[in-house]
């Protein structure tokens, strides 16, 4: 079976996700990933289950709400966030959630974490994929200092889990082989934010083909090696501005992800 290729409702903000449902249906994606976040609609399960009917597009996937800027949605407890976005993921029908590994100063949350998922996992049936994450230099420290705000580390092969999320924007910003990373989840690999990176300590999340991580390369791979999961394009548009120049950038990625899938 094709690989399905999904557009994140991230990839358009600063709209809400119904725009994000609304373009993916447009330009003929297979589904979305839902990026649960400050936007109302994206916390609204029974909203996102109408949009879903309306538009045609299922939902391939829920993005918990690890950021930074979304640790007080459902819930100031990370752990009752995850649970309640496996919840979501159940109504809508959606075979994965994506997580980051915690904040170092998670230590309750980190200390579980591992087995928390394992546990979702085994009692829900939904893939839990952690995703690789990137340095950061901290406020005041000189520019070229980086470190991880996450714990045990930014690479999480290094703790082991059934299920990955492979982000190629956050490969670029941590100056990771992407390729190596994939060989080391192997066939814990079941889910791929496809973006793009310059190999800036940022997280760009460039259209794929205008930076430097080996995109190509990499949807070459998973077509041709009994990959099952999900590609789920997660591109930054927010200087697209227009509609049109938006929707332009989104069919240029998914063009770009069937062409290296053999679709």
């Amino acid at each position: 079976m094709a690989i399905p290729v999904g557009l994140s409702t991230a990839s358009v903000w600063p709209l809400r996700a119904s725009a994000g449902f609304e373009l993916a249906a447009d330009l003929g994606y297979d589904g979305v990933e839902v990026m649960v976040w400050a936007d109302p609609l994206s916390q609204d399960v029974q909203a996102l289950r109408r949009l879903s009917r309306e538009t045609g597009m299922p939902v391939l996937s829920v993005h918990s709400p690890s950021l930074l800027i979304t640790q007080r949605v459902w819930s100031p407890d990370p752990e009752i966030r995850l649970r309640r976005t496996v919840d979501a993921a159940l109504e809508l029908e959606a075979r994965t959630v994506v997580v980051h590994p915690p904040f170092r100063w998670q230590r309750r949350y980190g200390d579980a974490f591992a087995d928390l998922v394992a546990e979702l996992e085994y009692t829900s049936g939904v893939a839990i994929a952690v995703e690789n994450m990137f340095k950061v230099r901290p406020p005041g420290a000189s520019r070229n200092s980086r470190v991880s705000a996450f714990r045990p580390s930014i690479d999480p092969t290094d703790v082991g889990y059934a299920n990955y999320t492979l982000d190629l924007s956050h490969t670029a910003a941590a100056g990771a082989d992407a390729l190596a990373l994939a060989e080391r989840m192997g066939a814990g690999l079941t889910h791929l934010h496809l973006a793009d990176g310059t190999g800036l300590p940022k997280d760009e999340h460039l259209v794929p083909g205008r930076g430097t991580q080996p995109c190509a390369e990499l949807l070459e791979k998973l077509a041709t090696g009994g990959f099952d999961g999900q590609v789920v394009l997660e591109v930054n548009t927010r200087s697209a501005g227009q509609r049109a120049r938006r929707a332009r950038e989104l069919a240029e990625a998914l063009l770009f992800a069937r062409l290296h899938l053999g679709q």
